[in-house]
This record gives structure tokens, C-alpha cells and sequence, in this order.
């Protein structure tokens, strides 16, 4: 592996970055969106009785903003709890905002770099066909030696092509996983604007 590293050039070396930083964003990723971390189950139901038990305390409601994602949307809901449904609506919607930008955290920087490592590749290998061609005598050439060249070069575009698969696959996946996140939070606070306003039960 070394040794295609150092036959490949110096355009092989930004491609690598590229790797080690899109590998870190996915496992990151990977571990911040799970869904048990983002929309904890059954929380709505564990704050819908606690608040018909004890009302919406100052206490529950710093606890309940620390506790995940979803549970900063129900947060900003029950420290409106006395406002009107509209007002109450707002600001779930600006913490919903809020929490919906944090959870894109690092996908603009992981598609970037699926977008961007084939044209790295592309680069270093037009650069490895110019060093191969400017180096030939003009006598002639050897076709193998030739040859040998051009499979080093391409080397830069497989490698590009490698990083940008995983990382465009793995990026469209956490748009999905994030929208499907967005809806679900909006949906629970739905409910709960409802269950503090006494139009549903639970």
C-alpha cells in the first residue's frame, strides 16, 4: 500500500487527508444520530406525566432541555406552556431549528469531500500523464515502461473514486436519517402543544 502511495505522487497526499477526515465525520456521525440519542422512546409519554403530576417545573425543564435533541423541542414547548398555541408553536419551531442545524453538523463537510475526491483524483492523475510524457526522450519510448507510468497515474483517480463512494452514500444517509429525525420531533411536539392546551389526553 506504501509503496502505490509513493509511486502515485504528490496528489495522492491531499486524497489521503480527505480519507482520514471522511472516515472520523462518518463515525461520528455514526454514534451522534442514533435514534435511541435524537428521539429517545416513550419521552413524550414520561413528559406528558410528569407534567400532569407535578406541572412544568423550572427543574424538569433544565433536565429535560439536557436530556437529547428531541427533549430541547418539548423543553421550549413547556416553558411556553402558559402562552396561547401560537406562541407556544414559535418557539418549538425556532428550537426545532436550532436542533435540526446541530444534527446536519459536518454532513456539508462529508459531502464535500464525496463531491470533490473524483476531481482530486482526476487532477493527480492528468498530473502523473503530464510528468509520464514529459519524460519520455524523443527518440522514442518504451511501450511498457509507458504503460507502467499510466497504471501509476490512474491510481489517483481509483483512489478518489474510493473515498467519494462510501462518503456520498454514507452522506445521503444521514440527510434521510436527519429529515426522518425533523419530522418525528415535530410530530411529538405537535402532540404535546395539543396534550398542554387539553385538546388530547396523551
Amino acid at each position: 500500500m506504501f509503496s502505490i502511495v509513493q509511486a502515485a505522487g504528490w496528489p495522492i497526499w491531499p486524497l489521503l487527508l480527505a480519507s482520514i477526515v471522511a472516515v472520523a465525520l462518518i463515525i461520528e456521525r455514526l454514534v451522534a444520530l442514533r435514534r435511541v440519542k435524537v428521539v429517545p422512546p416513550d419521552l413524550l409519554q414520561r413528559v406528558v406525566t410528569e407534567f400532569r403530576q407535578r406541572g412544568a417545573t423550572q427543574a424538569m425543564v433544565v433536565d429535560l432541555e439536557a436530556h437529547s435533541p428531541l427533549g430541547r423541542v418539548l423543553a421550549a414547548g413547556l416553558r411556553n406552556e402558559g402562552s396561547s398555541r401560537e406562541i407556544m408553536k414559535e418557539a418549538i419551531e425556532e428550537a426545532g431549528t436550532v436542533v435540526s442545524h446541530e444534527l446536519e453538523r459536518y454532513l456539508t463537510t462529508l459531502g464535500t469531500i464525496a463531491s470533490i475526491s473524483p476531481l482530486m483524483g482526476l487532477f493527480g492523475t492528468i498530473v502523473g500523464m503530464i510528468e509520464i510524457f514529459g519524460s519520455q526522450s524523443p527518440s522514442g519510448s518504451n511501450p511498457m515502461q509507458l504503460a507502467h507510468g499510466i497504471s501509476i497515474a490512474l491510481y489517483n483517480t481509483g483512489f478518489g473514486l474510493l473515498i467519494a463512494i462510501p462518503s456520498m452514500i454514507f452522506w445521503r444517509h444521514f440527510r434521510a436519517l436527519v429529515s426522518t429525525f425533523v419530522v418525528d420531533m415535530q410530530q411529538q411536539a405537535v402532540r404535546l402543544v395539543e396534550v398542554l392546551h387539553g385538546e388530547r389526553r396523551s
